[in-house]
Order: C-alpha cells, then sequence, then structure tokens
C-alpha cells in the first residue's frame, strides 16, 4: 500500500471513528508503528486531522478530502461508472463535466473514443468543465474543442467556483450535464459538500436539455450540506452494482432512469 492510499484508509477510519490510535491503525493496514506515527504527523501539517498523543482525531474538514486523496476509493466502480456515463455521449453535443474522481473517469472515457475527436475548428464535442484537472485530461488526450469557465480554484476538487464563472454559463447552453455528486436521495436532491461547487453545478443544470447524476453508490440516499438540483430535474442516474433493488426502485419511482455500470 503507498503512502496515499494510506492516508485514504487512515482518514476513512477517521471519519468513521473519530479517533484512532497508532496501534489500531498500524494493526488495520499492517504496517509499522513508526510508519502511521510519520502519517498522523504529516496528515496533521496538512491540517487534514489533530494529532493526540497516541493517535489522532477527526478534524472538521475530513468529510471533504482532496481530490489526490480519493483516488483509491471504489475506483474499479468509478472506471465502469464513468465509459457507463460516457456512453451518452454521441457527436456534435455540447457537454458540461464538473469536477470529480469520477467524472475525471467520464472524462477519460471521452478521450478514447475517435468518432468524438477532431480538429478545434471541426471538433465532434464541444465539453465545458469547470474542473481544470479534467480540461487538461482532455486537452492531452484528444483534439475535443474544450471551454473552461472562470472562477477562484478550488484546491481540494480543482473546481473553478464563485460568481467569475456564472457569466460563461450564463451564455451556453448543454446537451446534456454529466455532474457528480456527493449524495444523491430522492426526497433532497443531489448535493455537494462545499457551496461554491453546488452553485456552480446548479448552473450547469438549469443550461442543460438533459441532466446525469454520476455517483457511486455509497452515495445513494445520503446528504450533504448545498443541493445542486431537486429530483425532479434528475433524468438519469449512473451507478454501481452495489446499490440495491429497492433504493434503486426509489430513484425508479420519481421518474429517474437507472443505469448501474
Amino acid at each position: 500500500m503507498d503512502r496515499y492510499a494510506r492516508w485514504n484508509a487512515l482518514l476513512e477510519m477517521l471519519t468513521e471513528d473519530g479517533r484512532v490510535s497508532v496501534e489500531e491503525a498500524a494493526e488495520r493496514l499492517a504496517v509499522s508503528h513508526a510508519t502511521i506515527r510519520r502519517d498522523f504527523d504529516q496528515l496533521a501539517q496538512q491540517q487534514m486531522i489533530n494529532r493526540t498523543r497516541g493517535g489522532a482525531v477527526a478534524s472538521g474538514v475530513s468529510y471533504d478530502l482532496p481530490l489526490r486523496y480519493k483516488t483509491a476509493k471504489h475506483s474499479a466502480e468509478k472506471q465502469r461508472i464513468g465509459a457507463a456515463a460516457a456512453a451518452l455521449v454521441t457527436p456534435g453535443m455540447v457537454v458540461a463535466l464538473n469536477g470529480g474522481t469520477t467524472t475525471t473517469e467520464v472524462a477519460r472515457a471521452l478521450a478514447v473514443r475517435p468518432e468524438l475527436t477532431g480538429g478545434v475548428d471541426d471538433a465532434q464535442l464541444t465539453v465545458v468543465t469547470n474542473a481544470l484537472n479534467i480540461a487538461n485530461e482532455l486537452l492531452v488526450r484528444s483534439r475535443m474543442k474544450i471551454v473552461v469557465t472562470g472562477g477562484i480554484v478550488r484546491p481540494q476538487s480543482f473546481e473553478l467556483v464563485g460568481p467569475l464563472g456564472s457569466g460563461v454559463l450564463s451564455e451556453v447552453t448543454f446537451d446534456i450535464a454529466l455532474l457528480g455528486a456527493d449524495a444523491i436521495d430522492v426526497r433532497l436532491g443531489a448535493a455537494a459538500h462545499h457551496e461554491g461547487e453546488a452553485g456552480m453545478n446548479a448552473l450547469m443544470v438549469a443550461r442543460a436539455r438533459r441532466v446525469v447524476i454520476i455517483a457511486d453508490s455509497s452515495k445513494l440516499g445520503g446528504h450533504a450540506f448545498a443541493r445542486i438540483c431537486s429530483i425532479d430535474r434528475v433524468d438519469t442516474l449512473v451507478t454501481d452494482n452495489g446499490a440495491g433493488p429497492d433504493r434503486i426502485a426509489e430513484f425508479e419511482a420519481a421518474g429517474v432512469h437507472v443505469i448501474c455500470a
């Protein structure tokens, strides 16, 4: 297990339990006490956790981990979801993509489809995104037309947020918005942990003909701080096979088409 995978596992332990000792973490991750102490010290330096005598406790920001720490979580499911969501895109579309690990997999799946690429002047796909890492993924791996919104960079997700982005989004329309969410619930709708990200996502929803929420099964039925949109604005939910039949039935009863990858 590499360092980032260990850090991701430690942060998840702290999110679930609130407090973890060096001994417990070392046993669960099958590494030495010295390795865990170093990991705790480095995470504390980045203000991701609070160090205690003999262990660590969760900090107030541990629910919203930086993107680089999330890549190992549900990675296989996210790749399948990304491919299934990318299959909804056809040549000539204008597509909105927000940030996140799952939408990054969508971008990678789009980039390897030759029928969607072309020169800048004859691009077969236009992608509008507020995520710098996704723009980079598409620019270096394809010849699609890429539009990046304005805004202030949020380091946790590489997303641009704030009112500077509304100028771009208010002037364009999308055939489809492929949006990752931190939670989606039949009653509460789709939501994000950060209000700035939710605000940008809501603008994309408002300008889209079709809205697709992309979320692994761990996010279904959950809740997050800031709402992106109500459930009646969601046309399709793309998730993984971990979603139970009762949960799927709830979304379908609300008029949402569910795709399990």
